[in-house]
């Protein structure tokens, strides 16, 4: 299943502004992909930021949220960030549930 983590942070807390920010983000994919390993995590589909907005979007194939979860905070995204970790589909797959509701 896929799911949305969206992690928003402070400018104060930006890997630009704050060192320590910094020092968790340069190593945080590299961190994501050892770490997914202890959960039922497929993989990180892929990882996108916005970097005035201050937020994070990662693309996730996992089996349950609450495995995500605990990878934000091994790895030290929730020490920076809000986390909303969202359920998402795919528009071909939600359209073959409509077509076949019909």
């Amino acid at each position: 299943m896929l799911f949305g983590v969206f992690a928003t942070h402070s400018p104060e807390s930006c890997p630009i502004n704050n060192e320590n920010s910094k020092k968790v983000f340069m190593k945080l994919r590299e961190n994501m992909e050892h770490e997914m390993k202890k959960y039922e995590i497929n993989k990180i589909v892929e990882f996108y930021m916005s970097v005035l907005e201050h937020e994070w979007i990662i693309v996730i194939d996992a089996v349950h949220a609450h495995d995500i979860e605990k990878l934000c905070i091994d790895v030290g995204i929730s020490s920076l960030s809000t986390v909303k970790i969202v359920p998402m589909n795919l528009y071909s797959d939600t359209l073959k549930k409509f077509e076949a509701n019909q």
